[in-house]
């Protein structure tokens, strides 16, 4: 079985703007910029065949690919592709103490220990668990060759370490902003990235 997945983190919300953390208990809209970026998206894509979309159950990533839906594509909402919870960190103002906080528990994923997390988020294991189970579904039908994935960033990046063999304490090594691609080819033995953090049809103008 061969597949392609073309795996994108939403759009723009005013959140992101802001620089506050949204994670998994956060179901906020895309604001101006995060609609724009999906109507990039879409235009540069839009003649891609795609079988079938998978989404989050968080609604700003349905709003990134909704043009996509739009054309009679189906979709379906898995929680596995639910980002990160942060826990009491959700949707708080930045300040220098929840900042060091957020930089002491990244470290600790980098120097591999993954079971940590904020009091009521959820760790890179935990959220590595429900994309095992998400990534199951999306690869169980051999029918769809060509699948788009709208996720979030941190658990894109788990999920990228995890389809290219890496350790999850590596997961840094995979930037990304709203609505960059990374595209995916598996060749039914292994998962192999062919567009690394791609942005080009953000550049586009819009004039």
């Amino acid at each position: 079985m061969q597949k392609i997945l073309y795996i994108v983190r939403h759009g723009q919300t005013d959140l992101n703007k802001q620089g506050i953390v949204q994670g998994r208990g956060m179901n906020t809209d895309l604001n101006d910029e995060g609609r724009k970026q999906a109507g990039l998206f879409f235009n540069a894509y839009k003649n891609v065949p795609f079988d079938k979309i998978y989404i989050s159950e968080l609604k700003r990533t349905q709003q990134s690919v909704q043009q996509f839906i739009d054309l009679g594509i189906p979709y379906e909402k898995l929680e596995g592709l639910d980002e990160l919870a942060w826990g009491i960190h959700e949707g708080q103002a930045s300040i220098p103490e929840t900042t060091a906080q957020f930089l002491k528990l990244v470290r600790d994923w980098v120097d591999g220990k993954l079971d940590s997390k904020f009091e009521g988020g959820e760790s890179p294991n935990e959220v590595m668990a429900r994309q095992k189970i998400a990534l199951e579904i999306i690869m169980s039908h051999p029918d769809e060759k060509t699948v788009l994935i709208c996720m979030h960033g941190r658990a894109l990046r788990l999920l990228l370490c995890w389809l290219t063999d890496k350790p999850l304490s590596e997961m840094e090594s995979f930037p990304h902003q709203n609505l960059v691609l990374y595209k995916i080819a598996y060749d039914g033995e292994k998962f192999e990235i062919i567009d690394f953090n791609d942005s080009e049809h953000l550049k586009v103008s819009s004039s």
